[in-house]
């Protein structure tokens, strides 16, 4: 079992089963409800090993969400506060939330604001949760295209990570987490991005290899994290991809929803093009992240009046300051800056670099 902190939340990796989750629940929170929460994908195939792992669990209520980052909006939230309060939930009570980005995302927002604060556990079922959603206390659901536009920072109690649960997903889910892998390696770590790029994602996310990796990674953004909670520095680097890559995942989102590691990919290509042009990485580093990302992601091809839609959604970013549109920059691979200002101009050609790189593959 590793183990890592940030401010009082204790992150666990390893066998759920032999977590402190079922002292948790026989302890301090032996006489509180206990509210889970899942969506349709948890429910169906991971609610059951939990509810039979953890006799702690015998009378908690079960609350289904629906899935897709399309339903993380105000009205779910709603939904749930209401159920919460016709359930009679105290502040001494708590909740858990079981499943990827969305659930911990809305789940953890959903116990902040309620009767101003409960507590509340992260139970990450897919790798993108694993290795980023779950941790850190960002919380916050969607304002029509906006990414996380309405939410705070709030740590929960506990934050347990079985790589189990990855035995539950499509392919598809795997590859959209793994981006935030190298995501991590590109802004902090050069030997932990070789060593990805010498994997076949597939194949070493199938395997117990894996667990080992998703710990540098959760490691990487607990560290981060630790040092800068509310974002006020450091703690930016974490956004590497997410400026151009959230634009795209808006803007899709009312044409054909694209995954968030898979936009978020495609956003690192065209940030690391703006590193180069910048004169901040060389040809060979920018060649390097391409041609490995472009073997995994598929491109999102955006017409011209697709792109200029993306670039209107760039002016929202919750990044952006004194109008200003802010972006995190490699320097080098393994290092980055934040608040770099880019332009309209700038976006748009790295838009146009992306579609070059998938045009000549």
């Amino acid at each position: 079992m590793k183990q890592f902190s940030i401010d009082e939340c204790d992150i666990e990796i390893g066998n759920i089963t032999s977590s402190s989750l079922e002292a948790l629940l026989t302890g301090p929170y032996a006489t509180a409800k206990k509210i889970i929460l899942v969506d349709e994908n948890t429910h169906d195939h991971c609610l059951e090993y939990i509810l039979t792992s953890f006799p702690g669990l015998e009378e908690a209520e079960v609350m289904l969400l629906p899935v897709g980052e399309e339903n993380k909006v105000l009205e779910v939230c709603f939904q749930v506060w209401e159920a919460l309060s016709q359930y009679a939930i105290e502040r001494k009570d708590l909740v858990i939330n079981i499943g990827g980005g969305v659930v911990t995302d809305m789940g953890g927002f959903i116990a902040s604001i309620y009767k101003r604060g409960l507590e509340f556990v992260n139970i990450p079922t897919t790798l993108l949760g694993m290795v980023d959603a779950a941790i850190g206390g960002k919380t916050g659901i969607d304002l029509g295209p906006y990414k996380n536009q309405l939410g705070v920072i709030n740590h929960p109690l506990k934050i347990y990570i079985d790589p189990i649960f990855l035995q539950t997903l499509p392919e598809s889910e795997l590859i959209s987490g793994y981006a935030e892998m190298l995501k991590h390696a590109l802004i902090a770590d050069k030997n932990y991005w070789h060593t990805l790029c010498q994997l076949d994602p597939v194949k070493v996310l199938n395997n117990n290899h894996f667990a080992e990796l998703i710990a540098i990674s959760a490691g990487i953004k607990s560290r981060v994290v630790a040092e800068d909670t509310y974002e006020k520095g450091v703690r930016k680097t974490l956004n590497f991809g997410h400026t151009i890559g959230h634009a795209i995942e808006g803007y899709c989102l009312s044409i054909e929803p694209v995954a968030h590691g898979h936009a978020v990919a495609i956003g690192m290509i065209a940030e690391s093009y703006l590193s180069f042009k910048r004169e901040k990485i060389t040809q060979r580093e920018l060649l390097e992240i391409t041609n490995y990302l472009t073997q995994i992601y598929d491109h999102i091809p955006l017409s011209e009046e697709d792109k200029n839609g993306v670039l209107e959604l760039l002016v929202h970013d919750k990044k952006n300051a004194d109008g200003k549109i802010l972006c995190i920059l490699l320097e080098g691979i393994g290092a980055c800056t934040f608040d770099n200002v880019i332009t309209h101009q700038e976006a748009y050609e790295a838009l146009l670099y992306v579609d070059s790189v998938y045009t000549s593959n």
